[in-house]
């Protein structure tokens, strides 16, 4: 095997094996993953909430220390995307589905069914809801995409290595990123990327079947579920084939604009008061909680809730981190550390802040001012719990058709990324990748989404996305360390000696493999 493609080919034979095996033997397969899952979050759930706040705390650093200044790219280069452009890529690659899927459901699941410590159903358990979700999907996520994605940029476009997750070691272990031990890291990468996405994918597709269930004369279920995900693989294929630029950016601005419609209207048609209190309360108590929450495994009450929830979550957006930091940096080029850092933890968390206010605070107003009992439904059939609020406010046909329009955008711009990211990955670097590689990556990860469906459903998904991240967490600690020490090697011993060479900022030819890390130390 030509060393050249032996990520592609181990990668394809992994992934392979896994949806061969679940087609096959579906029920053990979950069996397997059941057991390993267990044990996983027995044994490390301390973990992923350690290395998520330390990644919070990482960024921060690199946001306001003395790196804020470098820039991605040479010291004279401009970003390649408005601020509108750069924003909606961000929000569309990183939230995306699982935003629609969880805006209501998660909210209302707290309610219903709370930790121990907690009467359920009541106005304790709804400003915990509320809180939690705001919890689980800012900041954290955000740090841990910045930490991919800061270091594939720094060494990409700044040291002029491939754009590759190996390349970040490269102050670690140095050459032996064009070895197996390079090799090994990108393989692990990929496998992270396809169970991450497989997860998203799975959730938009459940949505979008009950959607459509919703509005039409059809039934629900598994086959229409595999019936949506193989169209909308067709349609994301289509995509993939117009180009970065043309196909992910047009769709994703597009798609933020319909978000910011969708979300107006609620706010205005729903409870507008209402929801710009329990905004307002409930910024103020995460921002107070955030470091005792961080760090809060719950071992006396309420573990188990803690591992069903923020320990899958934190698992989730690691699994998504090689995909969603690679596809970031490739579009994050001129920035600078600074502005990189600020832009993605504030503007993509307030819009998802807002988000959980608007439509957690609708559905919980339904529950404690109106007196409907819409929660026990909505938890019973998560894919349909938006649709189920919708159906309590005017113009319910008009959003919920707007949403499966939504969702069905989002789930072809993330398979979009993802299929890109993976065909790169697997080019050594290629930012213009194979379009067949891109094929293929597309219809293994929708295969992979299907797979984990037919064996276990929504817990297979959430299951795998844990498993996956595991090994992956430490690769991420260890590449925070890598790229403390170029940026302090980059500011102590070359920085003095004048501005960087606008030189620097141009990537190496991936078919090389050479770098310019020039004299990065490396042990």
């Amino acid at each position: 095997m030509a060393s050249k493609h032996a990520v592609f080919v181990v990668s394809l034979i992994l992934v392979t094996l896994f949806v061969g095996v679940g087609i096959l033997a579906p029920e053990e397969l979950d069996v397997i993953t059941g057991r390993i899952h267990e044990t996983v979050i027995a044994s490390f759930g301390w973990g992923y909430l350690l290395a998520a706040f330390a990644f919070v705390i990482f960024s921060l650093y690199m946001a306001f220390g003395p790196y804020g200044r470098l820039r991605l790219g040479n010291d004279f280069e401009k970003p390649q995307y408005t601020y509108f452009g750069w924003f909606s890529m961000l929000f569309a690659a990183g939230m995306g589905i699982g935003l629609i899927f969880w805006g209501v459901a998660e909210p209302l699941s707290h309610y219903l069914q709370p930790p121990d410590y907690i009467a359920p159903q009541s106005g304790e358990a709804a400003g915990f809801a509320v809180a939690y979700s705001f919890f689980h999907w800012g900041i954290h996520p955000w740090a841990i995409y910045i930490v991919m994605s800061l270091s594939i940029a720094y060494f990409s476009f700044r040291r002029g290595m491939p754009p590759l997750i190996s390349s970040c070691f490269y102050p670690l272990i140095g050459e032996r990123i064009y070895g197996g031990l390079g090799y090994a890291i990108d393989i692990l990468a990929v496998f992270a990327t396809v169970f991450g996405i497989a997860t998203s994918l799975g959730l938009g597709a459940m949505q979008i079947t009950g959607g459509l269930a919703a509005v039409l004369p059809i039934a629900g279920g598994i086959g229409a579920t595999l019936i949506v995900i193989a169209v909308v693989t067709v349609l994301y294929m289509i995509s993939s084939m117009v180009g970065l630029d043309k196909g992910i950016q047009v769709l994703s601005r597009g798609n933020v604009m319909v978000a910011l419609a969708l979300m107006t209207a609620m706010l205005i048609l729903g409870p507008t008061a209402y929801i710009l209190n329990v905004f307002t309360t409930t910024i103020g108590e995460y921002l107070a909680s955030l470091v005792s929450r961080s760090l809060d495994v719950n071992p006396f009450e309420g573990h188990a809730w803690t591992q069903s929830w923020t320990l899958f979550y934190w698992a989730w957006w690691i699994s998504w981190s090689p995909f969603v930091g690679l596809f970031v940096a490739s579009i994050s080029r001129g920035r600078t550390v600074r502005e990189f850092v600020l832009g993605a933890l504030a503007v993509p968390a307030l819009l998802t802040f807002f988000w959980f206010a608007v439509f957690g605070g609708a559905s919980l107003h339904l529950e404690l001012e109106r007196g409907i009992s819409i929660a026990e439904r909505a938890v019973a059939d998560v894919p349909t719990a938006l649709f189920e609020v919708y159906a309590y406010y005017p113009g319910a046909t008009a959003m919920t058709a707007v949403t499966l329009v939504l969702l069905s955008v989002f789930f072809i711009t993330s398979a979009d990324s993802a299929t890109y990211v993976l065909a790169m990955m697997t080019s050594q670097g290629n930012l213009s990748p194979p379009i067949w590689k891109r094929v293929t990556w597309g219809v293994l990860q929708s295969s992979a989404a299907a797979v984990l469906l037919l064996s276990g459903g929504l817990e297979a998904l959430q299951r795998m996305a844990i498993l996956a991240a595991l090994p992956f967490t430490v690769v991420m600690l260890l590449m925070a360390r890598g790229l403390l020490n170029a940026m302090r090697y980059e500011r102590l011993h070359e920085r003095s000696s004048g501005p960087t060479s606008p030189q620097r900022g141009v990537t190496a030819p991936a078919e090389s493999r050479e770098t310019a890390a020039g004299d990065l130390p490396k042990s």
